[in-house]
């Protein structure tokens, strides 16, 4: 989870994107336990899920053996962009997190998710073709607008939605941060010179700090009748959804193409509505299955598609 980029295979990359894709779905499920059981808002959840990933990562770097062996020498990265690429990706994570919250609050969840997570694989596309020039090609450009079609089914499917413009906005910004958080993950990643455990420790510091205004003018400590129970849910989210779930993102993103990681991570709705149906008890319906069938299909496309790149970049490097 906190090793260096350097020298990560593409293929772990890709089993790391699809990990975290899966259990960030889980934390839609765990904030509305939170939410039943207390009166903590949205972006007091949010402040204690980073700062208790924060925390977490911290702890785990302080125990970690031999943290300095785990670069070159010569792959040190300067301390400069080390700055700029910790506090890029963490304002891009903040604006990222707290406008998806407003677009959901302004014109729903159905839409606000739609609108933010079927905009971004199109945004991170382009901005890779044009800022590193990543092609996509037929096969990517299918697979990409098969994962966008299975989101609609699956997320607009199975009920009515109401469509306001101030919510698509805010969807539509959350999808630029989240865009710009990938794409710098994997400009940075691409020397090998980035620490991913690095930028994910850090980049936690800047969004609760981010975050603490709004948290604290909205409660920081939940009334609850049952303190303990909340407190291992916020665990949970901090630990699991967030510590884990990132740390894994942001070391993949930095090896895989940048629209493959869009897609991938377009697990978290499918993870998502998996648990609505095995757990809380949602009927299955018609949509979920089609949704999910074809952003399965699509992602499992994309991935064998960059697995096969990667194997054959390598065998063209030792026939040179």
């Amino acid at each position: 989870m906190s090793n260096a980029v350097l020298g990560l295979p593409v293929g772990r990359g890709l089993v790391y994107l699809i990990v975290a894709g899966v259990a960030w779905g889980t934390a839609g499920a765990a904030a509305a336990l939170v939410f039943q059981a207390s009166d903590m808002g949205p972006v007091g959840l949010s402040f204690w899920r980073c700062a208790g990933g924060f925390v977490l990562l911290l702890a785990t770097r302080a125990v970690r053996p031999n943290r300095k062996k785990a670069y070159v020498s010569g792959a040190r990265e300067p301390r400069g962009r080390r700055a700029r690429r910790i506090a890029v990706t963490g304002v891009a994570l903040a604006v990222f997190q707290t406008a998806y919250f407003a677009a959901v609050e302004t014109t729903g969840l159905a839409v606000g998710t739609v609108v933010t997570m079927g905009s971004g694989p199109v945004l991170i596309a382009l901005g890779a073709r044009l800022a590193m020039g990543e092609r996509l090609g037929g096969g990517g450009a299918v697979a990409v607008l098969g994962a966008l079609a299975g989101l609609v089914v699956l997320v607009l499917g199975g009920g009515e939605a109401t469509v306001r413009p101030l919510g698509v906005v805010w969807g539509l910004v959350s999808a630029a941060a989240y865009a710009a958080m990938t794409l710098v993950t994997r400009w940075w990643g691409r020397d090998g010179g980035a620490d991913s455990s690095d930028t994910t420790v850090w980049a936690f510091a800047v969004v609760a700090l981010c975050l603490l205004p709004g948290a604290a003018a909205e409660g920081l400590v939940p009334h609850t009748a049952d303190h303990a129970r909340v407190a291992v849910y916020l665990l949970y989210i901090a630990a699991v959804p967030t510590a884990v779930a990132y740390a894994l993102y942001f070391a993949g993103a930095a090896v895989v193409r940048s629209a493959t990681v869009s897609v991938i991570m377009l697990l978290e709705p499918v993870s998502a509505a998996v648990i609505a149906v095995a757990l809380l008890g949602e009927a299955l319906t018609a949509a979920t299955v089609a949704g999910t069938v074809l952003m399965l299909a699509a992602v499992t496309g994309l991935a064998v598609a960059e697995a096969r790149g990667a194997v054959a970049a390598r065998r063209a490097a030792v026939t040179v």
